[in-house]
């Protein structure tokens, strides 16, 4: 097997690889991967370096990985701040360092594409092999796979990427008729507060309307992007890391993969929700308002979000990074995973050290936040 190097999936035509993608996952749809860097969202300039990696056999593409160069961590939803200064304190630098995983999106799928009849294992092994020795050769500190599949990052523990665990809440589809169905599960208290929340969006006169592919209105999406910018303004001072062509020429490329739920007053958008989906799974990405509505962003960002998954046979609805609010609406914690190989041995074995330590942390978490799940105990 060989190795190659593509710093521009500009100079790509559209590839195999799209094929090879489990269950339609969109994150790594060239167009996707394609739209972030076309659009300025993943330069050498924004510290998001293309920098993916192809497998080939006997002069055949049999393996893809996106992969980046990275100079910062911002955009990562996987934090190794500390890291950074640990590095830093000894007088040795951690950037750049080598990301393999989607920018800007904490959604578990798939890291590495291979063709049919390709052994998996034997790729992995066969780039864990390449990316040491590249790491060594070119004095970049480490290498980190985000949010990969179980399976996945259980193999690369065993190749030395050290194991780190986290916590997200995905609702998950129990055959419910509609969301009526859901709601005879929670236990009482908890049912009529969702109630009570969808009742009062409705008071306020709001509108919400859940729109797919090309149902998505130019004036959608331009809306969209001021939402999204001031979402970021709020929270943390910047305008966001995706750029108004990533939203107004990207996306609706996308097709059908790509959901938005609108709320409206009066016809005029005043906030909405973006969703991406797969064959079997709703992802949970952005939102935005032009104001606070009582109860909207739960309204927008989760019960029409379970709606949808009901209605057209989802199993799985990852809404996103964080937010214990969810747990009470019936999001349930999740393990999440990512995997890092440290070149240096002295920080391989405080990093081994430190990430066993807190996944018996995070596994405590975990357990204590299934306690305050809504569901009857049987549920």
């Amino acid at each position: 097997m060989q190795i190659e190097i593509v710093k521009s999936l500009l100079d790509v035509t559209k590839p195999r690889w799209n094929s090879w993608i489990p269950n339609d996952y969109p994150f790594l749809q060239h167009e996707f991967l394609v739209g972030l860097e076309s659009s300025g969202c993943t330069t050498a300039d924004s510290g998001w370096q293309p920098f993916h990696i192809t497998v080939g056999n006997e002069g055949d593409l049999v393996g893809f990985m996106p992969c980046y160069l990275k100079t910062h961590s911002y955009g990562e939803y996987v934090f190794d701040w500390s890291w950074a200064d640990a590095w830093q304190r000894s007088g040795i630098s951690y950037y750049p360092k080598l990301l393999s995983g989607i920018p800007f999106t904490p959604a578990t799928g798939p890291r590495l594409l291979v063709a049919e009849g390709i052994d998996s294992r034997k790729v992995w092994v066969h780039i864990v092999d390449w990316i040491k020795d590249f790491c060594a050769s070119e004095k970049i500190s480490s290498w980190h796979i985000l949010f990969p599949s179980a399976t996945d990052s259980d193999l690369l523990t065993e190749l030395n990427c050290h194991q780190r665990t986290a916590v997200q809440f995905h609702w998950f589809n129990q055959n419910y008729s509609d969301f009526q169905d859901y709601l005879s599960c929670f236990v009482s208290r908890k049912r009529k507060n969702i109630k009570k929340e969808r009742s009062r969006v409705k008071e306020q006169a709001i509108e919400m309307e859940m729109v797919t592919g090309s149902e998505i209105l130019p004036e959608y999406w331009s809306a969209f992007y001021d939402f999204y910018q001031m979402t970021y303004v709020k929270r943390s001072g910047h305008g966001g890391y995706l750029s108004r062509d990533f939203f107004l020429s990207v996306l609706p490329k996308m097709g059908d993969q790509v959901v938005m739920s609108v709320a409206k007053i009066t016809s005029r958008p005043v906030a909405a929700a973006l969703y991406f989906k797969s064959s079997n799974t709703l992802y949970g990405r952005y939102w935005g308002c032009t104001a606070e509505y009582d109860f909207l962003h739960f309204e927008a960002c989760y019960y029409q979000g379970i709606e949808y998954c009901i209605t057209h046979g989802l199993s799985k609805f990852d809404p996103g990074a964080q937010g214990e609010h969810k747990i009470q609406r019936g999001f349930k914690p999740t393990r999440t995973y990512s995997n890092h190989f440290i070149d240096s041995r002295e920080f391989s074995n405080a990093v081994k050290d430190f990430t066993e330590k807190e996944a018996a942390h995070v596994e405590r978490y975990r357990l204590q936040a299934n306690e305050f799940l809504p569901f009857h105990k049987t549920s």
